[in-house]
Parts: C-alpha cells; sequence; structure tokens
C-alpha cells in the first residue's frame, strides 16, 4: 500500500517539464488531457503543479450533474480549465481528503485540511476545504506560496502614504488596522509589515485561523476553538510572554477587540484585520462590535482600506488617447483630492492604457497579468480622536480626513491609471464610487 504522508514531492527535472509545458490555461488543459490515462495521483500532481506555474490563488473543483468542473483562481478571477468525468472525480476527492487527513465516510458537513506541495525547494502549504453542495462535494484548494510573500516596496503604496506607513510601524504602541473583503490582499500586507520591522531586539508573536506563512524569527500561534484556544484566549497568553508586537489573524468579536484594544493601549504595537468597506468604516465597524469610543480614539494609530487590481499586461495592452467620458470621470473623482499631494499631469490628451480584448499567451488571453494594491489611509490624530469619541457617522470621518489630506482607494487607482498600471474598469470593478 502506498503510504499517505501529507506531502506531494516534486523532481527537479519534473518541474521542469511542467514550466516548459504549461505557459497559460490552454496549455494547463492539454497536460490534464494527456495525463488522463495514468494513475490518480499523478492527475492530481498535474492540477496542483499547473496551479503553481500559473501563479493561481485557488484551485475549485465543483461536482455538477453530469460531470464535476475544475476552475482556477489567478489575479484574483475565477477560469475553467477542464470537466472531469464522475468516476475521476471521486477519486480526485479520496485523494484530497487522504492527503489532507479528513475522513473520507463523512459527506454531509463541511471540513478542513492541509497538505504540503514541496515543489523545488519551497514548500508550499495547501489548505483544503470541502463542503457538501447540491450533487456532491465541493473542493476549494488554497495556495500558500511563500514566494507570494513581498517586500514592503513592492505593495504599490504610493510615496506620500509610504512616508506615512513607515513612520507607524515604528511606533511602540497603538494599532494599525487593515480592512478589505477576503481576497483583497490584508495577510500580504500585514505580513510585509512583519518582514520589515523584525530584528533581534524586539518579540513579535501572531496569532492566526489558521497560520498560512511560516515566517523565521517570529513566534506564530494558532487557534483552536475545539480545545477552547480562541482569538480572546490566546491573546489574553500573548500579552503575558511579554511581546512587543502582536499580529492578530482577524478581528471577529468583542472580546478579541477588547483585548486587542487594551494591548496597544498598554505598550504593545497591534497589527490585525477586520471585514470593513473602507479605512473610516473600521470605527464604526468597532463600535457595531460592542467597542467603546473611549478605547478605540486612544488605541488606533492607522487604518487602512484596500483592494487589489489586476495590472495590464505589458505585452499586449495598448494606450489610447483619453475620451471626453473618460476625462469626465477623473474630474468627477478628483474634486475631493488633496491640493498638497502631487498626482500624474492629466488633460484631454493624455493617453492611458486599455486591453485588447483577446489578450496573448502570456497573460492567459486575459489581458491582465498581476496585481497591485490600491489604499486609502485614516490617519488618527487629536481631531479625529476627538471625532471618534463624538460617535461621528462614517461619511462625516470620511470628509474630515479627506480635508485633512486622505486620498480614497478610487482616486489612488485612478493615480495608477495615469501612470500606466491598470485601467478605468479595474478600478471600477473594486471600488465603490464616491
Amino acid at each position: 500500500m502506498e503510504k499517505i504522508t501529507g506531502e506531494v514531492k516534486f523532481k527537479n527535472e519534473r518541474i521542469a517539464q511542467i514550466k516548459t509545458a504549461i505557459k497559460n490555461i490552454l496549455d494547463f488543459k492539454k497536460e490534464i488531457e494527456a495525463n488522463l490515462v495514468k494513475e490518480i495521483t499523478q492527475i492530481l500532481e498535474i492540477c496542483l503543479a499547473g496551479s503553481i506555474v500559473l501563479d493561481a490563488s485557488d484551485i475549485h473543483i465543483e461536482k455538477e450533474e453530469k460531470k464535476a468542473k475544475m476552475r482556477i483562481r489567478t489575479d484574483g478571477i475565477l477560469h475553467d480549465v477542464y470537466y472531469f468525468e464522475l468516476k475521476t472525480y471521486q477519486s480526485l476527492l479520496s485523494r484530497i481528503k487522504l492527503l489532507s487527513k479528513i475522513k473520507l465516510n463523512i459527506t454531509d458537513r463541511a471540513q478542513d485540511g492541509r497538505f504540503t506541495v514541496l515543489f523545488g525547494e519551497t514548500p508550499i502549504e495547501i489548505r483544503v476545504s470541502i463542503l457538501p453542495s447540491e450533487y456532491g462535494e465541493s473542493i476549494v484548494m488554497r495556495t500558500l506560496n511563500p514566494e507570494s510573500l513581498i517586500e514592503i516596496e513592492k505593495l504599490g503604496v504610493r510615496e506620500d502614504i509610504f512616508q506615512v506607513l513607515e513612520k507607524e510601524i515604528q511606533q511602540p504602541n497603538g494599532m494599525i488596522i487593515v480592512t478589505g473583503p477576503t481576497g483583497s490582499g490584508k495577510t500580504t500586507t500585514l505580513y510585509a509589515i512583519l518582514k520589515r520591522i523584525q530584528s533581534p531586539e524586539i518579540k513579535i508573536i501572531t496569532i492566526e485561523d489558521p497560520i498560512e506563512y511560516h515566517l523565521k524569527g517570529i513566534n506564530q500561534t494558532q487557534v483552536n476553538p475545539k480545545k477552547g484556544y480562541d482569538f480572546a484566549n490566546g491573546l489574553r497568553a500573548i500579552v503575558r510572554q511579554d511581546p512587543d508586537v502582536i499580529l492578530v489573524g482577524e478581528i471577529r468579536d468583542l472580546k478579541t477587540a477588547d483585548i486587542a484594544l487594551q494591548a496597544a493601549l498598554t505598550g504593545h504595537l497591534v497589527l490585525t484585520t477586520l471585514h470593513a468597506n473602507d479605512a473610516a468604516g473600521t470605527i464604526a465597524r468597532l463600535q457595531a462590535l460592542g467597542a467603546k469610543p473611549t478605547n478605540i480614539a486612544p488605541a488606533i494609530n492607522l487604518a487602512i482600506g484596500q483592494r487589489l487590481v489586476r495590472k495590464i499586461c505589458k505585452k499586449c495592452a495598448v494606450f489610447f488617447k483619453i475620451s471626453k467620458q473618460e476625462f469626465e470621470f477623473f474630474e468627477k473623482n478628483f474634486k475631493t483630492f488633496p491640493k498638497k499631494i502631487k498626482i500624474p499631469k492629466f488633460d484631454q490628451e493624455i493617453k492611458i492604457p486599455r486591453v485588447q480584448a483577446e489578450g496573448c499567451d502570456a497573460c492567459n488571453f486575459s489581458g491582465y497579468k498581476g496585481r497591485v494594491g490600491i489604499y486609502e489611509f485614516f490617519l488618527n490624530d487629536s481631531e479625529i480622536e476627538n471625532l471618534i469619541l463624538k460617535s461621528l457617522s462614517i461619511s462625516d470621518l470620511k470628509k474630515i480626513a479627506q480635508k485633512k489630506g486622505m486620498v480614497s482607494m478610487r482616486q489612488d487607482g485612478l493615480i495608477k491609471v495615469l501612470q500606466g498600471e491598470t485601467t478605468i474598469k479595474e478600478v471600477e470593478r473594486t471600488t465603490m464610487e464616491e
């Protein structure tokens, strides 16, 4: 019998073959077809390796009535790859469950697991979620590739707010909160901050659910609610470990919020994430959880709202003279733009990028390749602190923050359009109208 180790190993020669064979999704499909006659372990290996080579963040295998569809998510967008026969799907499901140490005989409730892919020198964690659906079980495998962790300079933060970020992450205490929906790059931002501030002189402890990436020199701990070790209990224990910096994976409830705020007020720098629509909405979200304004106001140093937009493919994108409608769109969105912050010069003669509908093989025929962050920084000061104590509405807080120099995510995205990095369509897709 084959030993199930929770690992999938690739030899260097095989990696080289796969990288040569798979350049885009069409190649990926052909490679799967060519290996269908082989054992299920090899079919799964092709699915995993192809996804890693194409920088996919997730692999979805969804059972339908007569077949099972496989899709991968690249640059935040799902792409159909292949339709498996139900027999192949069932074998893939069993193999994935075995690798992930998930129970094979349970099909009526959600299960989670993980395994490791050794792809060259890089161990890549695969986080598995299996969910009962109408026709069977839906599989999602999230690829946690350490190579996707980037330096703070590569996040796409504008020069003027990069200086603010550099200053705030060096503070001895207070809280930095990153907000945005799932898949908006919050974890990448927090890990980039940790990599920047890490040094032998300070102690950093994280509490996560689950640990996504392993960082050297940092104490990482994972919650286990079944054993009573949740964010709140873990955070209480962490504070007793004498840390300088604490990373809380996510604030989900009042207990966690209160302990994190108290830690920020008592000599710790706390980094965390929160689900809110924008940076100013962080305050209202904490209040909705039940946190007191008297704790929120002095604790928060900086709230960051962020999204990820796809970058144009440098090989096939084209630049066109801005249309009258597009020019008016820019003018409308730059009405509240702070005068002290420089933006690229734009007039009715400027050329901005547009993607070719058919794309090219370098970008999987999408017109986009890679992603970059767009941000808004809600910086706390004595005036904002007083307004938080008065429980002002989100819109009022946002207006005052904009008067003090805050640039919205949409405005930041449009600056990146003028810089030739992305398109108006992408900015509209990912941000709310002002």
